[in-house]
């Protein structure tokens, strides 16, 4: 590893950018949480994934943020209170993303049960890796000042450490560099399987146009559980090409489009998922409307099926048509 490169300084510009993608990251992260929250039928076992996820990238921006602020210049008790959260929630944060893969990957392509034990056992190795690392990062004092060289105003790995490179990579890099080789493998499976999928289905639809259209299947939300690892790569990318151009002692690593990024990346990954999974869904953002401007009671009207009126009247009995399910009993969403 090369020499220290000197401080990394922060314009106001570049802390506003970050501290911004901070508050974005956090409401988007509550939203989701709330929209959960509100309404039990959202509660799939894919979306419980993404509500552990979520938690993990709201604590990571809330201890970011606080890092950006304070803008530290040398180890302190908060600074490394601050390192620990933020390097727990982004280590659990990377074990999250994983596991989002490899449950897509089990269930549709495999087509392996999932059951309680699965999701158990994400929670031990999500969750408890990221804190034995932690707890053994600040027992030992590796947590501290780090220059913002490779980071963007928080504390991470001290400059003191003399195994700095050693516990940068433990607590942070090498998981990220394995989510970036394994999450591309997974997806590229799923998008084959569901591909073939859809091939085999459309050599039916000809013979049955009546039918209604068949589904692949993995469920909407699963295909938009898809785009998880893709957001995160793009997202994460700058924060590894300016730990690499650190370890080369590159000036570049200063370069201020690289720190906004590698701020941004780093902090809203929360935001996305807002954006996807809530913003993103027709049925949550039906509800939302309902409940923030019309301030109406129940369930909201579907996408698709137009607007009831104020009082429907049921259809008799005699009525030679097939009664419509989706009347009687409501459609829980999928997205």
């Amino acid at each position: 590893m090369a020499g220290p490169l000197p401080p990394t300084r922060l314009l106001a510009a570049e802390r506003g950018a970050v501290l911004l993608s901070c508050a974005l990251s956090c409401a988007g992260s509550a939203l989701l949480l709330g929209s959960q929250a509100r309404w039990p039928e959202l509660r799939t076992r894919p979306r419980q994934l993404l509500l552990h996820l979520s938690l993990a990238d709201l604590l990571s921006a809330l201890s970011y943020s606080y890092g950006v602020l304070r803008d530290f210049q040398r180890t302190s008790w908060d600074c490394v209170l601050q390192g620990a959260l933020s390097t727990f929630a982004n280590t659990s944060s990377f074990f999250w993303t994983m596991a989002v893969a490899l449950y897509l990957y089990l269930t549709i392509v495999r087509g392996s049960p999932t059951g309680t034990g699965l999701l158990w056992g994400f929670h031990a190795v999500s969750w408890g890796v990221p804190l034995a690392i932690t707890v053994a990062a600040v027992a030992l004092k590796k947590i501290g000042y780090d220059a913002s060289n490779v980071s963007v105003g928080w504390c991470w790995v001290s400059l003191d450490a003399e195994d700095r490179l050693l516990w940068m990579l433990l607590t942070g890099k090498v998981w990220e560099i394995l989510a970036y080789v394994t999450l591309p493998v997974l997806y590229i499976l799923i998008k084959k399987h569901i591909n073939r999928a859809h091939a085999a289905l459309s050599e039916y639809r000809p013979i049955l146009p009546g039918a209604p259209a068949l589904q692949p299947p993995a469920s909407v939300a699963d295909k938009k559980l898809i785009l998880i690892p893709v957001i995160f790569i793009f997202l994460r990318i700058w924060s590894t090409v300016r730990f690499v151009l650190t370890l080369c002692g590159s000036p570049a690593v200063r370069n201020p489009v690289l720190v906004v990024l590698h701020g941004i990346g780093n902090t809203f990954q929360g935001g996305a998922n807002c954006i996807l999974f809530v913003l993103g869904t027709r049925a949550v953002r039906a509800r939302l409307l309902a409940l923030l401007c019309c301030g109406r009671r129940g369930q909201p009207a579907w996408p698709g099926r137009g607007s009831p009126g104020p009082r429907q009247q049921p259809q008799p009995r005699g009525d030679k048509d097939v009664p419509d399910p989706g009347r009687t009993k409501p459609l829980l969403p999928s997205t």
